[in-house]
């Protein structure tokens, strides 16, 4: 018996060491993977110029928004410990995100005139089907079982992109495109608002989280106006953004065994690119074929890296 307790022990010892390893994230270094810039994309250098300003301006002109306004930097920090984030990663988003794609108002209360502007009877729909009507096709079913609204309306974006991108159905011949394209901005295509610049179909996707964690009412698809008054007001744009940022870090530990949480270029990335499970299970995939070792920054989030000293001194 004596003889057998070491071995017993031993075996124990062993035990543990190998679930703390099996449970263990390799956390993302600091900085950038690449050492220049991903190129930035076409569409974005067009919208620039035809903007008669550039990328240095608009980025200059962000980082003023947030290093002059401490009520925005008071509400960027508030609400990323709500989602338990280091709110680094919000600067980083808005700073991406306005100086990628749209310009930034020269103050904060702008965003809250826009927002209080933004009326309108409009609705989610394509070829004269609303996308409540759209759901309710029997392709969809498959989605009825999913708890929350982050797996309903992923799943519901994974049946379009299975099912309806690009192929005709039932007589209707749909875009190759995103379906946030294609039933969530009434306006034009790639269309997003406010501070945060989210997408509706993300503040739809992402409206179960900011419900439980900010308190904010729910959103519903059959009501346009609500969504897109949601996205416009600058306390519940930042609320969506960290939710958005928390899932992506959160996908890319459960998923991936990487922790981003210390890597802001990333977690901008993922903000501009979306898809964070997709996208995590793919790195996680290439990973565990030799063929990857660490998620990479785009454009987007290199530039956040690049910068990185000087944003974490705006908070």
């Amino acid at each position: 018996m004596r003889q057998f307790l070491p071995v017993l022990a031993l075996a124990a010892a062993l035990f543990v060491q190998s679930q703390t390893t099996a449970l263990a994230i390799d956390v993302v270094p600091p900085g950038n993977r690449n050492a220049e810039q991903p190129a930035i994309p076409g569409a974005s250098t067009r919208r620039t110029k035809a903007g008669k300003t550039s990328f240095d301006a608009k980025y200059e002109k962000v980082r003023d928004l947030i290093a002059n306004d401490r009520q925005l930097t008071g509400k960027i920090k508030s609400t990323a410990a709500k989602y338990g984030i280091d709110p680094i990663h919000m600067v980083g988003a808005i700073v991406g995100e306005h100086t990628y794609n749209v310009d930034a108002y020269d103050r904060l209360q702008s965003y809250y005139v826009k927002a209080a502007s933004y009326t309108g009877n409009f609705r989610f729909a394509y070829d004269g089907e609303t996308v409540g009507d759209f759901i309710a096709r029997p392709e969809f079913a498959q989605c009825a079982s999913k708890k929350g609204s982050y797996a309903l309306w992923t799943c519901r974006e994974g049946v379009w992109n299975k099912t309806f991108k690009g192929r005709t159905v039932g007589g209707t011949s749909y875009p190759n495109n995103r379906f946030s394209a294609v039933f969530f901005q009434p306006f034009y295509a790639g269309q997003t608002f406010g501070l945060g610049q989210i997408n509706p179909l993300t503040a739809l996707t992402l409206t179960d989280d900011v419900a439980r964690i900010s308190g904010y009412d729910r959103l519903d698809e059959n009501d346009a106006a609500g969504v897109y008054q949601a996205i416009m007001d600058p306390d519940t744009s930042l609320a969506y953004m960290a939710a958005a940022i928390r899932r992506s870090i959160d996908a890319y530990r459960k998923t991936a065994g990487v922790d981003i949480s210390k890597n802001p270029g990333l977690t901008a990335t993922l903000y501009n690119i979306g898809n964070p499970d997709a996208r995590a299970a793919a790195f996680a995939a290439r990973r565990a074929a030799g063929e990857a070792t660490w998620p990479e920054e785009n454009y987007y989030g290199w530039l956040i890296n690049d910068k990185l000293a000087e944003l974490r001194g705006l908070l």
